[in-house]
């Protein structure tokens, strides 16, 4: 992607470093809160337990280290460009794009959602409209998950992005509603339409900034095996040796490839109703 030289966004928010000085309650709720917080790595509540443990006693002080300004200052161009992005796609709409903000931490963060530990990777809370990311999922990103480049970063930060979008669209709103309404095996099936549309939504960003001369060769498909990464069944296969389709909250790997490259290809709000598809 081409980001070295220009402007980043200005709400980008620092605290890496900061700690929680001993803090490890989770607020909010274990119900709607924890499945938007862990918007990427399948929703696990006790991972966001177990990460609390040593950050939130205070920790190893924090160094930033030539990668991690350099992802800093990556992460905060992207930001800018989905702020150009959404803020003409919503124009064009006639509504108005409210900027959200990007919170940059290390170990663990508090956020209006609750605590959470860098082990729930990077999550949206639509309680204070902000994004939240250690920069070492970045490393995760490429070790663990197989999907390195910059552009694998991207889509994950306009995944976050896009759910900002649904929350602004008012779609976030609906969900908590059903979670009192319906099984754990049906609101599971919601949620995957839910996290699918972010998906759509990122690829409508992408989709725009090639648009803009932005991507460069390699970068759509560093994107499309981001996404291929963080599918349920992948993450399961990974984690645990079998899938448990009821228990998916994410969607398949082929999924989620399928939801980007649509809004890849649409670049249109139009297009993302998930929750009206026939077919995921």
């Amino acid at each position: 992607m081409k980001w070295r030289g220009r402007q980043g966004s200005a709400n980008v928010e620092d605290r890496r470093g900061m700690g929680m000085g001993g803090k490890g309650m989770v607020g909010g709720g274990l119900g709607l809160i924890i499945v938007l917080i862990v918007t990427l790595l399948g929703g696990n509540p006790g991972d966001l337990l177990g990460g609390l443990q040593n950050a939130g006693q205070g920790g190893a002080a924090y160094e930033e280290t030539a990668q991690d300004k350099e992802l800093a200052e990556f992460v905060s161009v992207v930001l800018a460009d989905t702020e150009e992005v959404w803020s003409d796609v919503f124009r064009k709409e006639g509504l108005e794009y409210t900027e959200p903000k990007l919170v940059l931490y290390s170990g663990s963060v508090e956020s209006a959602c609750g605590t959470a530990g860098s082990a729930v990777g990077p999550f949206y809370c639509p309680g204070d409209q902000k994004l939240y990311i250690d920069l070492s999922f970045y490393q995760e990103l490429q070790n663990r998950f197989q999907a390195p480049g910059d552009f694998a970063m991207a889509y994950v930060i306009a995944h976050e992005v896009g759910h900002h979008v649904q929350t602004l669209l008012g779609t976030t709103e609906k969900l908590a509603p059903l979670r009192q309404k319906l099984s754990e095996k049906e609101y599971n099936k919601v949620q995957v339409r839910f996290e699918l549309q972010a998906d759509y939504m990122a690829g409508v960003w992408a989709n725009h900034a090639q648009s803009m001369d932005l991507l460069e060769q390699g970068d759509l498909e560093e994107a499309v095996r981001a996404a291929s990464a963080v599918g349920d069944d992948s993450i399961q296969k990974q984690s645990q040796g079998y899938v448990v389709p009821d228990s998916f909250t994410h969607g398949t790997s082929e999924q989620r490839m399928r939801w980007f490259k649509k809004g890849f290809q649409n670049g249109t709000i139009e297009g993302g109703d998930t929750f009206k598809a026939r077919a995921l």
